[in-house]
């Protein structure tokens, strides 16, 4: 299928939904490319699908403006929008095969021949084969490319996706988290879309804003997202963060150092906050899959320049691909370490002394004022 020209970007201007007294979305700016695979990611209740009932027109922002390319689509109807949305109930008509299902969006509008388009979309989806099934013929994976193909048929500009797969079970989610991004690709347009799964956000995704409480803690790349975090908050929710509490010493190098429990370590300015001084607590932070663990009696074996904290393993859960530890040192109870099981290490067993080792480059700081819990609590009530 020929990729279909981009419509433009989507951008929220100081966007904001009050319900009476409660805030769902406090005003936030977000500018979203044209072509770009956009996600919003967050728990239940943090505002991620009253953004997205904005877009569509499906709620009316208590204040902010909604432009999709060039126009104002603030008070435009949801029919009137060069959108289309893509929810986690299919809703496909069971009575009508997979063929008419997606035929329905172009007959609904007067289109009169209808073959060569549906066709067209099905070969997208890759259910050519399947045009004359009913939905109740295919699997949960299946449907929803279904629902995608009818959605894209009229060409909108903007694609929104709320949770489109948190019905499928794990493998079937892996793979059509790949499919969509194969989908976005081919036709070019703008996606939306909207999970509280991080894998999710982060395999599809170009650009992910992470939100909480009805804000945007922060937007980037994944891989921006993942290594540098800027908040206690962005550090826990995508995946495992081990967070030190530490004071700084000096800057060095290029370096931070900081004192734990009378250990030294060293983090990159960069990855610090601007305005971090000396004297100042710091959250110094690592991920458990930078870590190496290294037996007590191997210590000579560890090389110059590397971050240390001495500890002893608590706990270990083979997990096949990786061995995860839970390590209690003096800097922080309860450190995760992951390491590959490439060459296991017998005597790496509860009980063991340990020395835990990092490259300083590994290593991110946060502002010690930030809640060290946040992103922990991941159900938020909805109202």
């Amino acid at each position: 299928m020929p990729k279909t020209a981009p419509g433009g970007d989507v951008r929220l201007t100081g966007i904001s939904k009050t319900y009476g007294s409660f805030t769902a979305v406090h005003p936030l700016d977000l500018d979203i490319p044209a072509g770009s695979f956009f996600a919003l990611l967050g728990a239940s209740g943090c505002g991620k699908t009253t953004t997205l009932r904005m877009i569509a027109g499906l709620e009316d922002p208590t204040a902010g403006t909604v432009h999709l390319g060039d126009q104002d689509v603030t008070a435009l109807p949801p029919y009137k929008r060069p959108v289309n949305t893509v929810f986690q109930s299919y809703a496909l008509f069971p009575h009508l095969d997979i063929y008419e299902n997606v035929a329905f969006g172009l007959r609904r509008r007067g289109v009169k021949s209808v073959k060569k388009q549906v066709a067209e979309m099905l070969e997208l989806v890759q259910l050519g084969d399947f045009a004359r099934r009913r939905p109740a013929q295919l699997s949960g994976g299946q449907q929803q490319r279904v629902a995608v193909a009818r959605a894209l048929i009229n060409h909108p500009k903007v694609l929104l996706l709320d949770e489109p797969l948190g019905a499928l079970d794990l493998k079937l989610r892996r793979q059509m988290q790949l499919e969509l991004k194969r989908i976005q690709t081919e036709v070019g347009i703008t996606f939306v879309h909207v999970t509280h799964d991080q894998e999710e956000a982060m395999t599809m995704a170009d650009t992910v804003a992470v939100m909480n409480g009805g804000r945007v803690e922060q937007s980037g790349a994944p891989a921006e997202l993942y290594e540098n975090p800027r908040t206690t908050f962005v550090a826990n929710f995508l995946g495992t963060s081990n967070l030190i509490e530490a004071r700084v010493t000096d800057k060095s190098g290029g370096n931070l150092v900081v004192t734990a429990a009378d250990r030294t370590l060293a983090l990159p300015l960069e990855r610090c906050a601007p305005t971090t001084r000396t004297g100042e607590k710091v959250l110094v932070g690592v991920r458990p899959e930078k870590i190496t663990l290294s037996h007590a009696d191997d210590t000579d074996t560890i090389p110059d320049g590397r971050n240390r904290i001495t500890g002893r393993i608590a706990d270990s859960s083979f997990i096949g691909v990786s061995t995860q530890y839970v390590v209690d040192t003096p800097c922080c109870p309860g450190f995760a370490v992951y390491e590959q099981n490439i060459e296991r290490d017998a005597r790496l067993v509860p009980g063991a002394e340990v020395v835990l080792h990092w490259n300083p480059a590994h290593t991110f700081g946060l502002d010690a004022a930030q809640d060290i819990d946040a992103g922990t609590d991941l159900e938020e009530a909805t109202p």
